[in-house]
């Protein structure tokens, strides 16, 4: 099983990548979802919207794209792609820390891996409640 971060064209300071990795590991494992290889990879706004728009077909700026790169529907081979333009600029508009955002996107990553959706109200509320869940846990904190 492994998870990897690497960063293409950006600077991202990730603290505790070790602690974080276990947590990933601990997320999939709550949701009973098997996990054999994560790659995320940080980049800027710009790269991203180009996979966004060649890949999903969508023409807008997003934080975070996500793809199944497995067969096996109960073990993730996935890569998620952050953009830490959009990380900062979320977490200003959010109020929180760059890095309580940054944590946010990427553990909305593994839960979409996990099998969480987010196109409807109610699914996108069970997907933010599941975030703020792995926050929590994660920091120590609690989110109102």
């Amino acid at each position: 099983m492994a998870i990897n971060f690497t960063a293409n064209e950006v600077k991202v300071n990730l603290k505790n990548r070790t602690k974080l990795k276990a947590f990933i590991k601990e997320l999939f494992t709550r949701e009973g979802q098997g996990l054999k290889n994560l790659q995320y990879v940080f980049c800027s706004d710009e790269y991203l919207l180009e996979i966004n728009q060649e890949f999903l077909q969508h023409d807008t700026l997003t934080d975070i794209v996500t793809f199944e790169l497995g067969e096996d529907p109960n073990i993730t081979e996935g890569e998620i792609y952050i953009s830490i333009d959009r990380v900062r600029d979320n977490a200003e508009k959010f109020k929180v820390t760059e890095e309580q955002e940054l944590h946010r996107v990427i553990f909305h990553g593994a839960l979409h891996l996990c099998g969480y959706k987010d196109k409807t109200k109610e699914q996108s509320a069970n997907m933010r409640a599941k975030e703020n869940e792995a926050i929590e846990m994660y920091f120590g904190i609690k989110i109102s």
